[in-house]
């Protein structure tokens, strides 16, 4: 055997992608699906935590700084650990998945707020004012006038930062997650070979590399002409 048919056999084995493709696959539904919980109640909760930093309340100002800045600075396999195997000792014991979730959201949460609330803040003041003297409140001020100029501006970093927090899904495995990485893990101790591995690898290119493509596609489309 040759030393290239030797790494095909290793790494890239018929039989054992053959049988074991079914399980990424199913690994990869449970990824999309942890994914999209991730990106809509991240998102959602960075966006709605920015928007109440907007009505300048200080002590509520004060809290959810801190609860940013806490969940930025913990590593996110940190917070699923301590969800996972610290929330049964006061009787709450989320499953693997939901750890992961909570995690992943809480993380991609704090850094959408910070993002949200530099885009809130670096629309002019001119634009608060002159919406304020056509008669509009504070609040229809901030949704119709600001929010809008404020989301253009946030688009690029937003969507690198969400593509960077999803693909944390794998770190799912460490508490028995089925996604793609917990499946081709498995898979590899019962072939005694990493070929399922290459198979998570492309599975992982075929779902992100669209979503990757798309955020380009969306910062060009949606970003201020120069």
């Amino acid at each position: 055997m040759t030393n290239w048919e030797r790494f095909l056999d290793t790494f890239f084995n018929g039989k054992v992608l053959a049988r074991y493709w079914p399980d990424i696959a199913y690994g990869a539904l449970i990824t999309i699906e942890l994914a999209l919980l991730v990106v809509v109640t991240g998102i959602g909760a960075g966006l709605a935590l920015a928007l109440l930093r907007s009505v300048g309340i200080r002590p509520v100002n004060w809290a959810i700084v801190f609860v940013v800045d806490l969940f930025r600075a913990l590593p996110p396999l940190v917070i699923i650990v301590l969800i996972y195997f610290g929330l049964p000792s006061i009787d709450v014991s989320p499953s693997g998945f939901v750890s992961t979730w909570l995690a992943l959201a809480f993380v991609l949460m704090a850094f959408s707020e910070e993002i949200f609330w530099a885009g809130i803040t670096a629309v002019a003041k001119g634009q608060w004012e002159a919406a304020r003297s056509t008669g509009l409140t504070f609040g229809q001020t901030l949704i119709n006038v600001v929010l809008p100029q404020a989301i253009r501006l946030t688009i690029p970093p937003l969507t690198n930062r969400t593509i960077a927090i999803t693909k944390g899904t794998a770190l799912g495995s460490v508490v028995a997650v089925t996604e793609i990485l917990g499946q081709a893990s498995s898979a590899v101790s019962n072939s005694y070979n990493p070929s399922p591995l290459m198979l998570g690898a492309a599975a992982y290119i075929i779902m992100f590399l669209p979503v990757v493509v798309l955020g380009r596609w969306v910062e060009t489309r949606f970003a201020w002409k120069r």
